[in-house]
C-alpha cells in the first residue's frame, strides 16, 4: 500500500494539489491564462471538425458514389486511388452496413471509424461471419491528409484469394487487373472474385464438410 503521511490523507493531498494549482494560475499573467484557454478551445474545435469530416467520409464511401467521396480526398492524394478503388470493390461486393460505430479519436490527429458489413465475397465462403472494417483517417488541422483501412478478415478469406489467383488466373488478368489505377474495374473485380470464392468453397471446403 502506498505510504501517506499521517496528517495527509489522500483527499487532503488532492486538496493541497488543487489549491497549489489555483494559486499558480492567479500568479500567471492574464494573457498567459487566456492564451492557454484559447489553445484548449482551438484543439477541441479541431477535433470536433475532424470527427465531423470523418462521419461525412463514411457517408460518402457507402453512398458508392465516387463524386461524393473524391472531394473529401483532395488533400489525401496518396490514399485517394486505393480508397476510391475500395469503394468500387465494396459496391461490386454488395456491401451492406450492419453496424456503424461512431467515429472517435484514436490518437492526436487520427480518427477511427469501425463499420461492420455483410458482403457477397464473405457470404460465398458460408462461414456466417460478418467482417468489421476500420477506417483510420489522419488529419493535418482540418484537412484529411491520409486514409488507411484494416479489417478482421478470417484466414479462409485469404486462402480463397490465393486459390483464385492460382486456379483462375483469368480473373486476375481480366477484371482484377491494374488495381488502384484509373484503368481498373473494381466493381467487376469484386463480382468476379465472389464467383471465384464460390468455386473455392465448392472445390475445397464443401467436400470436407460433407
Amino acid at each position: 500500500m502506498r505510504y501517506l503521511h499521517p496528517k495527509r490523507t489522500a483527499s487532503n493531498w488532492a486538496s493541497h494539489r488543487i489549491l497549489a494549482l489555483l494559486t499558480l494560475l492567479t500568479l500567471l499573467p492574464m494573457g498567459t491564462v487566456s492564451a492557454m484557454h484559447h489553445l484548449a478551445e482551438e484543439g477541441q474545435s479541431d477535433t470536433q471538425a475532424q470527427i465531423a469530416t470523418a462521419e461525412r467520409f463514411i457517408d460518402a464511401f457507402y453512398s458508392f458514389d465516387a463524386a461524393k467521396l473524391a472531394p473529401l480526398l483532395e488533400h489525401a492524394s496518396e490514399s485517394a486511388p486505393g480508397i476510391l478503388y475500395y469503394q468500387g470493390w465494396a459496391e461490386g461486393g454488395n456491401y451492406k452496413v450492419l453496424e456503424r460505430a461512431p467515429c472517435k479519436v484514436a490518437e492526436a490527429g487520427q480518427i477511427a471509424c469501425a463499420i461492420t458489413v455483410q458482403d457477397d465475397p464473405v457470404l460465398a465462403l458460408k462461414t456466417g461471419f460478418n467482417v468489421t472494417d476500420t477506417f483510420h483517417l489522419r488529419f493535418e488541422g482540418a484537412h484529411l491528409s491520409a486514409v488507411e483501412t484494416s479489417s478482421n478478415d478470417q484466414p479462409i478469406y485469404y486462402e480463397a484469394r490465393k486459390w483464385v489467383e492460382a486456379n483462375l488466373p483469368e480473373v486476375m488478368t481480366g477484371p482484377c487487373k491494374d488495381r488502384n489505377t484509373e484503368e481498373s474495374t473494381p466493381v467487376a473485380c469484386a463480382k468476379a472474385m465472389t464467383k471465384g470464392y464460390q468455386a473455392f468453397y465448392e472445390a475445397e471446403v464443401a467436400p470436407k464438410v460433407e
